[in-house]
């Protein structure tokens, strides 16, 4: 079995200047030249990436045939709040190649955002409103491009998941340790935080037009790659160049138009320290967004808040 290590704290919360809970984990930052320019933890632990690796499966798929305008390529490369704008861009997708909802194969669930699911309310959890249904629309047009088989598209040996994880691995740097399942049910790949570091610098970077079409349509559509009050969007909409995507389970990956990298994983798979880890990192390579974490609380007054760690001491 694979060890695991908790890292180092990246993050505190506190309550009248004392730490009152911590987040611990694996943080890197490169610079634009790949060298690292700050690390927590240790960045050779192997991680699923969960859903911060979408952009690249993307690129898989258009290199397998997809044919898609950029606005649905970002949402084939997002997790998606689950708002009309989404289920309806899953369903024109699907349309594209004579499909509909039935042929889905991601797991059933309820909207993702936190509007959306208030307003879903009891209404039965479903594949398009699933937060990869994006995703997997595009995994089944570009099985139909392909005149690959779509019954089994989630197979780890069906040609299309043998290709993105070509894509993958060629980005990274690195084999695949391990396939095993997202919780949307596609394949999903262990490997280093360092590799994952590599590969987003590197698909940011790269000259080949699939890579900068896919990373251009997230910038350009960041309301699809996430959704309304959502961290990523509201981030890509502020900062100039910059690429984002947060996976389940902690991990959040983040890049800047010259390569410039911000990857990290959360050990206890807690979202809470986003923000003000993002905030930090970004203030390191000198950029500054306005910190809305939630603050903590003592009744009605703000007496802490969570703080991150990125250096050590």
């Amino acid at each position: 079995m694979t060890k695991f290590s908790i890292g180092e704290v990246l993050a505190e919360l506190t309550r009248s200047g004392v730490v009152e809970s911590v987040h611990a984990g694996h943080f890197v930052m490169l610079n634009s030249d790949a060298s690292v320019r700050l690390s927590k933890g240790d960045p050779s632990q192997l991680t699923y990436p969960r859903s911060t690796i979408k952009s690249i499966q993307t690129s898989a798929m258009i290199r397998s045939g997809l044919k898609l305008e950029p606005r649905l390529l970002a949402l084939v490369s997002s997790s998606h709040s689950g708002a009309a704008m989404h289920q309806d861009g899953a369903l024109e997708i699907l349309a594209t190649v004579g499909l509909t909802e039935k042929d889905l194969q991601n797991a059933k669930d309820k909207p993702l955002g936190e509007i959306e699911r208030r307003t879903w309310a009891n209404n039965e959890p479903t594949r398009l409103a699933m937060n990869c249904s994006g995703k997997h629309a595009g995994m089944l047009a570009t099985c139909v491009a392909a005149g690959w088989p779509t019954a089994n598209y989630l197979d780890p040996a069906h040609p299309l998941q043998i290709a993105i994880k070509k894509e993958l691995e060629a980005l990274a740097g690195e084999e695949v340790s391990l396939t095993s399942a997202d919780g949307c049910g596609a394949p999903l790949f262990l490997f280093s935080l360092h590799g994952l570091a590599r590969a987003m610098r590197a698909i940011t970077i790269s000259t080949d037009p699939i890579h900068q079409s896919v990373v251009q349509a997230c910038r350009d559509f960041p309301e699809m790659v996430a959704g309304e009050k959502r961290l990523t969007t509201r981030l890509m909409r502020e900062v100039p160049g910059l690429f984002m995507k947060e996976g389940a389970e902690g991990v959040e990956v983040a890049t800047l138009a010259d390569g410039r990298t911000i990857v990290f994983k959360i050990s206890d798979g807690s979202i809470r320290p986003f923000e003000a880890l993002m905030v930090a990192a970004l203030a390191e390579f000198g950029i500054n967004v306005e910190d809305r974490t939630e603050r903590v609380y003592g009744g009605s007054e703000v007496i802490g808040s969570i703080r991150a760690c990125l250096t050590r001491g």
